[in-house]
């Protein structure tokens, strides 16, 4: 699995539009938008609920298709795949992190990142190690015979960015990553992913209304009514790595 070019094109949204029927009307939550996301980047898309950020990132993900104009993943254009292709792409290629953390109760932390490895096709050499290695890189050696009942809700979000990092991805999307967070927990858990763009060149994706990821963002792209209407490359404040459990 080749990983993408530091600066090179990771994803890239022409003229997309993206309309949902609701009874005898059409929603149109994107209305032409056009941006480029490079790798290696760490961008919060921005604006209040309603405004097109979750469905930008949804195209972006290969979770939806637009309505009018393309997505591009990594040179590809996503509406040319089958549902089979985007399937294989999103185990592949892209790690999902979620404000309500998706994460499987019957099974440990360990197992909870183990299944993502085994969804995404990696051979089964090392995996034990590589699953063992993402649970300690974000600080819960201790905990991985645990299950998501018997940990906090920043460990449970540690539990999921391990088990989107374990695949390698090209791309780790975040959609609201703080929302279910206190303020300690949730800055704690953006240190560490920002830290992790830092050290490994990951791209990270966030969908947000929250000053604390944009305190953070290298990039801040705003929406509002389906439309972007700024685009900011910023030097984010440093911040000290917070504590958290």
């Amino acid at each position: 699995m080749t990983s993408p070019v530091p600066g090179a094109a990771l994803c890239q949204l022409v003229g997309v539009k993206k309309n949902y029927p609701m009874g005898d009307l059409v929603v149109q939550a994107l209305k032409g938008v056009s941006v480029e996301v490079t790798a290696g980047e760490f961008t919060a898309f921005a604006g209040p609920s309603g405004s097109g950020k979750s469905t930008v990132l949804n195209l972006i993900g290969c979770l939806d298709r637009p309505s009018e104009g393309q997505v591009f993943l990594e040179g590809r254009d996503v509406a040319t795949l089958s549902d089979s292709a985007l399937g294989d792409v999103r185990a592949r290629r892209i790690g999902f992190i979620f404000q309500s953390f998706n994460l499987i109760p019957v099974l440990t932390a360990f197992e909870n990142v183990e299944l993502a490895m085994k969804l995404s096709g990696a051979s089964e050499k090392g995996q034990k190690e590589r699953v063992e290695e993402a649970l300690r890189s974000v600080g819960l050696a201790d905990y991985m015979t645990r299950r998501p009942a018997q940990l906090s809700g920043g460990q449970q979000q540690r539990v999921a960015i391990a088990r989107a990092l374990v695949k390698q991805p090209a791309l780790i999307i975040a959609d609201e990553p703080t929302a279910n967070l206190d303020s300690k927990n949730g800055a704690a858990i953006l240190d560490l992913m920002r830290t992790m763009n830092a050290d490994n060149g990951t791209t990270f994706l966030f969908s947000t209304h929250d000053k604390m990821v944009m305190d953070r963002a290298r990039r801040i792209i705003r929406l509002s009514d389906g439309q972007v209407i700024d685009d900011e490359r910023v030097e984010p404040s440093p911040t000290p790595v917070a504590a958290g459990g």
